[in-house]
């Protein structure tokens, strides 16, 4: 399973087991081709005949020459005897298969194209600068359609559609961002304050959702941008 929670801290699903017997499972991990192995997650949780236990698992990197499925979970059990055994459970997992196609489809974008944000400078109200595609390889064209705000802060860019011209080694328009909200329940329980979704197409390929990736500094400005501005407001 993916839950709200995983897509927001992102990386992970969630093993559903429901127990027909008493056992405690003490690590999970999952074991799919299409993905990169992890180290066992440890865990402690134990389970009684009918009891149901969503149990967090990281997934690696995903490996785009390889299929996800079939997939399984590697978890150590605990018998109520004492004894512990690894036990290789198959896994009902369409949504690795859902994972691995979107990972697999930004990292053939971002194969082809550096897609950022630069000369980001700050003008009191907004930290202005410019959204920036710069070519890794190939010729085709590549076209930013959207670019979507986060929770906290709204993004514009009026220069979208932005086109890589076939051949071009780069393009750029002006991005501005500013505060969206300073209501205290999104400022404290936000995961992702700072994560712009965008659409991005390369050639005559399917558009790809894609995040905006930000450098430190640029998510440590808008930072300092919100907390002025909304210290501003109260």
């Amino acid at each position: 399973m993916r839950l709200r929670t995983d897509e927001a801290v992102g990386g992970r699903v969630q093993v559903r087991i429901t127990a027909s017997e008493q056992f405690t499972v003490t690590s999970v991990a999952l074991d799919s081709p299409g993905f990169a192995a992890l180290p066992p997650t440890v865990e402690t949780a134990e389970f009684e005949p009918g009891r149901v236990i969503d149990l967090p698992a990281p997934y690696g990197t995903p490996v785009c020459d390889a299929q996800p499925l079939p997939a399984a979970a590697r978890l150590t059990v605990v018998r109520p005897g004492g004894g512990e055994e690894t036990v290789h459970a198959p896994l009902s997992a369409d949504v690795l298969q859902l994972i691995h196609d979107e990972e697999c489809a930004v990292e053939a974008v971002t194969e082809t194209v550096d897609v950022a944000v630069t000369d980001l400078a700050d003008d009191g109200d907004a930290l202005a600068g410019s959204l920036t595609l710069t070519r890794r390889q190939g010729d085709e064209p590549v076209v930013v359609t959207t670019l979507n705000r986060s929770v906290l802060v709204e993004a514009s860019a009026d220069g979208l559609p932005l086109e890589l011209r076939e051949g071009a080694s780069n393009a750029r328009t002006d991005v501005s961002f500013t505060p969206a909200t300073c209501d205290p329940h999104v400022l404290s329980e936000t995961k992702k304050p700072y994560v712009f979704p965008l659409t991005v197409q390369v050639g005559d390929d399917e558009p790809v959702n894609m995040d905006l990736r930000l450098d430190q500094a640029a998510k440590d400005g808008l930072a300092a941008l919100v907390q002025r501005v909304c210290a501003v407001g109260r």
